[in-house]
């Protein structure tokens, strides 16, 4: 897991590093035209494979998550987001039929958007910080249950594309409750 933070750090820097290239070069005051701005407020909904927390997970687990951003500051030809996001990243099976494991996270995150000059595009890179409350139980024998409130930090990089100005199709990748997702996104202003 720690392999695939490294590469998303990495990939996340090379991302704004070419995004701030490619102004420099442009020479443009405004930048791109992106649906997030300051102002704006996206939610986002998606599904994909979990992250597996505390490493007590079997096979992939599933995971949920619902973000919602607000558009604050300008940042160069990108706009800073602040938010919140919750979800849960959940296994079952393996060795005990009846084992169970989740965990459910709620977090602060914040990301860079920027638009790229194509219509309806937003990508954005970011990071969030929470709190996940985890657990697992199974039957062998006796019954076992364990409980444990862990730090959640995550990474992660995305794409909207918005097929009507206040609806479009979401996916992110990193380690920030899913390891990839795809779904649905919402301008709601």
């Amino acid at each position: 897991m720690r392999k695939t933070t490294h590469i998303l750090y990495l990939l996340l820097l090379a991302v704004l590093g070419n995004t701030s290239l490619s102004f420099a070069q442009h020479g443009r005051a405004n930048g791109p035209v992106t649906p997030v701005r300051i102002g704006s407020i996206i939610l986002n909904l998606g599904a994909g494979p979990g992250v597996d927390y505390k490493g007590d997970s079997y096979g992939t687990p599933l995971g949920l998550k619902a973000a919602v951003e607000w558009g604050l500051w300008q940042a160069g030809p990108g706009v800073i987001t602040l938010g919140g996001e919750i979800g849960n990243s959940f296994s079952s099976g393996g060795y005990y039929t009846d084992y169970h494991s989740h965990t459910i996270v709620a977090a602060v995150r914040s990301a860079w958007h920027y638009g790229w000059q194509v219509g309806g595009l937003d990508t954005y890179g970011g990071i969030s910080a929470g709190i996940g409350f985890h657990h697992y139980q199974y039957t062998r024998d006796v019954n076992y249950s364990y409980s444990d409130v862990i730090p959640v930090p995550g990474i992660f990089i995305g794409a909207s594309y918005f097929v009507t100005p206040s609806f479009g199709f979401n996916a992110e990748a990193g380690s920030d409750i899913t390891q990839f997702q795809v779904g649905v996104v919402f301008k709601l202003k």
